[in-house]
């Protein structure tokens, strides 16, 4: 599987971070139909902010990649709401804002009502379609909407 060398001009967030944050979009790549490992990982380790309920309250989304239509980009979702549901935040999906990007059959592409997503291909290799680059963005600014909207 042909996965992206790390970029050093792509800073790591760490755990006590999200909570600094007004909101949180979460980015990962699917396994299986659910989130891969090493999201899963990162998760589990915000114990502490659990515990001090400190995301209670923030709004949250997912984007994702999956291989391949089908790998299963709705299930991710529904299995990691989860992860917000516990620590109290709050989900804010794209719905159908997208509108007429999100009913287009003429083109392959990734992305649902849970979420800006993409389909990288079985080995990796396909990048984001302009459509799926515009959905992300779209899910992007609704995101900071309604997190404006949650903080006033």
């Amino acid at each position: 599987m042909h996965v992206a060398p790390k970029r050093e001009d792509h800073p790591v967030i760490t755990a006590k971070q999200l909570a600094e944050a007004d909101g949180v979009l979460f980015g990962f790549p699917t396994r299986f139909g659910m989130m891969a490992a090493q999201m899963k990982a990162f998760l589990d380790s915000t114990g502490g902010l659990w515990q001090s309920q400190a995301l209670a309250g923030k709004p949250a989304g997912f984007f994702f990649a999956t291989g391949t239509q089908g790998g299963g980009q709705e299930t991710t979702a529904l299995t990691a709401v989860t992860q917000l549901t516990h620590h109290g935040m709050v989900f804010v999906p794209v719905g159908y804002t997208f509108g007429a990007g999100m009913f287009g059959m003429d083109e392959v592409k990734g992305g649902s009502p849970y979420g800006a997503g993409t389909f990288a291909g079985a080995d990796g290799s396909r990048t984001p379609s302009e459509t799926e680059l515009a959905q992300a963005a779209h899910q992007g600014k609704y995101f900071a909407g309604v997190a404006k909207k949650l903080k006033a």
